[in-house]
């Protein structure tokens, strides 16, 4: 009998393993009601240590048994029924990568009675063996593990933490290179054997110790390969051992102890807790074990909460991606018990097929392989805002693409975003700034205290946002070869992509300031003293500041930033950094002093000097405002988005495959050329 199973990964969960039962002829020798005269014993194989398929569970499971432990008073019952009681066990062993299970047919239930009567007539009786899992391997499709001593190969579930609670006498069983046999004993071994009888008013139970001969190593709570102790009764455990020489007062011994035993757990439980009473007369408990037990029983209860059969969430494949990506910074992204749950569950590492098929199979899909990749994909990729999915395989893959994305983007170089105001507009439409160019100084306040008027002024400089965007694909042989990769390499690349768009469209705009950067606007030198050098950044530091506004004043920025392109940023570190500058001409007089040290922050981008932009130079240099003061160049983001996005979805009918498209709304405009100078550097 095999019970219908959820796979829940990391939380306990029930196990059963079925086997053939083989049993042998037992002595015509009964008591009453057709029971046999002294308890039988039975042993089993149990279990092989091979991979079993199990209803409940996607893939195959395998029992590992280096991790199985034994419940304490662990028993024998039919079909799983525990009111079914057939017996208990004396020992269970692990050798040669079995499991091998002796036990006493010791109960005088119909169930009991069922199981040797029909085992006499020839009724071929299998066994089933009830475990709690409580940590569980997948192994993926490709990987192979040695487990119970063999090589087992993914896709598979390895159970590596176990305990086994019960054995079950079944009609049906799964694992047919298994057995187990319920002996008769013969006349001669009951002359060796001791047997104990125990009455009261109503029932008689026949009960005997069996000698077991060598010694057998026992699977326990420590791991196999122990010498097994002799099995003891609760009697004789409380009591110690009764000698056989007078059976009549031992029967009486042990028929007071039990009933005391019986008397004071009906006290303790004092007919509130029935369930607990007849379990802990049924199991043998002690005061000290019921008085626990009626103390956990009696705690508040927290109120019942429902946990949901699959437990995968796109919480937690995002995470395993993550992990698996080798992504930096990955525990800033999600909570410790988030990672672990990940880390677990996919020990091994998450492969882009396995991530598919987690996301189908929480969607309903309902195949073990990637077979159908069609179907697999569009399980993925159901619509779960209609209510057909649960894990959203578009959000997670956006959501992971989205950090290699943002890695790609900052992987470029960023000095335009050194150098510009930014602006946030809301739609694609052209926006417009002004300046307060016009009657914006203070005037007098006169007695009757009324305020003049000043004016805006008429200069207003205009931008707008564009979108520019690529779609590429993961396609089918990306998922065929398993390669998560695929999914941080094409993120990585949009990312760098967006990064490179905004760079040229930047700088492309920039650097067409012919008319921008003019004499006519007073912020342009030549000649060759402006070549790079104390003199001619001083010359561009006074055009600088001899600028004027409308009214012919003063316009009161100071210059802050010197841009560079890469041939000047030596000249433009030294100027920076160094306190003096010595010329070596032998009569010639200089100052030891650099009255530009530390004055003005530099910048260099590569894209100054770039011939393949119009108004390129590897001479010439910029002298620029702060931004945040006077802006030179505007950079528009829709709804202040500075960083592109990327989505993702199932292709299109005519590819197989996932596809990611990434999009950027941005735009770029020149503003007011008094916030900078240029200079030509050279003649």
């Amino acid at each position: 009998m095999t019970r219908m199973l959820t796979e829940k990964p990391d939380v306990p969960r029930e196990l059963t393993l079925s086997a053939d039962i083989n049993i042998e002829a037992a002595e015509a020798v009964t008591g009453g009601e057709g029971m046999p005269a002294r308890p039988r014993k039975f042993h089993m194989d149990a279990y092989t240590g091979g991979p079993l398929t199990l209803a409940g569970w996607r893939f195959p499971v395998v029992v590992d048994l280096d991790g199985l432990s034994i419940r304490g008073g662990a028993k024998v019952y039919l079909d799983h029924n525990r009111t079914a009681r057939v017996g208990h066990l004396e020992a269970v062993n692990v050798l040669g990568g079995r499991l091998r299970v002796t036990g006493v047919v010791s109960s005088t239930s119909a169930a009991a009675r069922e199981v040797v009567a029909d085992a006499e007539n020839g009724y071929p009786w299998q066994a089933s063996i009830g475990a709690s899992v409580q940590e569980v391997e997948f192994v993926p499709e490709g990987r192979t593990l040695n487990v119970n001593g063999r090589e087992v190969s993914g896709p598979i579930n390895v159970a590596r933490r176990s305990q086994l609670s019960e054995v079950s006498f079944v009609g049906n069983g799964a694992d047919d290179q298994t057995s187990a046999s319920i002996a008769a004993g013969t006349g001669a071994a009951r002359e060796k054997e001791h047997m104990d009888v125990v009455t009261n008013e109503t029932t008689e139970v026949v009960t005997e110790q069996n000698s077991v001969e060598g010694h057998e190593q026992t699977a326990t709570g420590e791991g196999k390969g122990q010498v097994a102790a002799p099995v003891q009764t609760l009697e004789q455990q409380t009591a110690g051992t009764v000698e056989a020489a007078d059976p009549v007062k031992e029967i009486r011994a042990r028929a007071l102890l039990e009933t005391n035993r019986i008397s004071a757990i009906r006290r303790i439980c004092n007919g509130r807790f029935a369930e607990i009473e007849a379990k802990a007369i049924e199991e043998g408990w002690d005061e000290t074990k019921t008085e626990l037990e009626v103390l956990r029983a009696s705690r508040p209860k927290a109120p019942a909460a429902h946990v949901p059969d699959n437990p995968m969430s796109g919480r937690l494949l995002e995470a395993a991606c993550m992990i698996s990506a080798r992504f930096e910074g990955v525990e800033k992204e999600f909570d410790e018990k988030t990672l672990d749950a990940a880390d677990k569950r996919f020990r091994g590492g998450l492969g882009l097929q396995e991530l598919l098929l987690e996301a189908a199979w929480a969607n309903g899909y309902t195949g073990r392989t990637f077979r159908d990749s069609r179907a697999v994909l569009r399980h993925a990729f159901a619509d779960i805002q209609a209510g057909f999915s649960t894990v959203d395989i578009g959000g997670i893959l956006s959501n992971v693409a989205n950090k290699f994305l943002l890695d790609g983007f900052f992987s470029v170089e960023r000095v335009w975003r050194n150098i510009c105001a930014l602006r946030s507009v809301r739609d694609f439409k052209t926006v417009t700034s002004y300046r307060l160019v016009g009657k914006d100084q203070y005037e007098i306040v006169a007695p009757g205290g009324e305020l003049k008027h000043g004016t805006l002024g008429e200069e207003s400089y205009a931008n707008r946002a564009d979108t520019y965007g690529l779609m590429l694909s993961v396609d089918r042989r990306d998922i065929i070869n398993d390669d998560l990769g695929a999914i941080t390499t094409v993120p990585r690349k949009l990312g760098r992509g967006s990064g490179l768009k905004i760079n040229d469209v930047f700088w492309s705009v920039f650097l067409a300031n012919s008319s921008f950067f003019s004499a006519g606007n007073a912020n342009y030198v030549s000649g060759a003293d402006t070549v790079l050098g104390i003199d001619g950044l001083t010359k561009g530091e006074v055009t600088f500041m001899d600028q004027v506004d409308a009214d012919n004043k003063p316009i009161g920025i100071m210059p802050s930033i010197l841009l560079v392109p890469t041939a000047l940023s030596a000249m433009a570190m030294v100027l920076h950094k160094s306190l003096e500058i010595r010329d070596t001409t032998s009569s010639t007089k200089y100052p030891v002093a650099n009255p530009h040290a530390g004055k003005f922050r530099t910048e260099v981008s590569r894209y100054l000097s770039n011939s393949r932009y119009t108004g390129a130079s590897s001479k010439a240099w910029y002298l620029l405002a702060d931004p945040g003061d006077l802006p030179v160049i505007e950079v528009a983001f829709l709804n202040g988005q500075e960083s592109p996005t990327i989505e993702t979805a199932e292709a299109d009918f005519n590819v197989l495959g996932v596809q990611m498209r990434g999009y950027h709304d941005f735009g770029v405009a020149l503003q007011d050329p008094r916030g900078g100078v240029k200079a030509k550097g050279e003649a």
